[in-house]
């Protein structure tokens, strides 16, 4: 066989591996492994006492747990740049309000 044959199996042979792993990517299934991933990917600036933050909440309800929160209550030294709650802080962007799963999902890649 010739060398250009070789390049032109080896070629293809990993456009097929390839193919193969992009297909079956592990996207996040379950709304644990969401969350999971949007806390990963994302911080979570809310406030004790916000009524928006609540709803927030109640969005991912027991899964809130596995998001990269910030309660400016408590924590206000870490709030400085933060104007309003929720915020959410996904690649260096600030998003003020409550945001829905879908959208986080979109903006984390998740």
């Amino acid at each position: 066989m010739e060398k250009s044959s070789w390049i032109t199996i080896a070629v293809i042979l990993s456009v097929i591996i390839l193919s193969y792993f992009l297909i079956n990517k592990q996207n996040p299934e379950t709304p644990e492994d969401i969350a999971k991933c949007i806390g990963k990917n994302s911080v979570i600036y809310a406030q004790l006492g916000c009524r928006a933050c609540k709803i927030q909440k109640d969005i991912f309800g027991e899964n809130y747990k596995y998001l990269n929160a910030v309660d400016c209550f408590y924590e206000g030294d870490k709030c400085n740049e933060i104007k309003f709650t929720p915020t959410w802080i996904i690649n260096d962007k600030l998003y003020e309000g409550v945001q829905t799963i879908e959208k986080l999902k979109e903006l984390t890649g998740c």
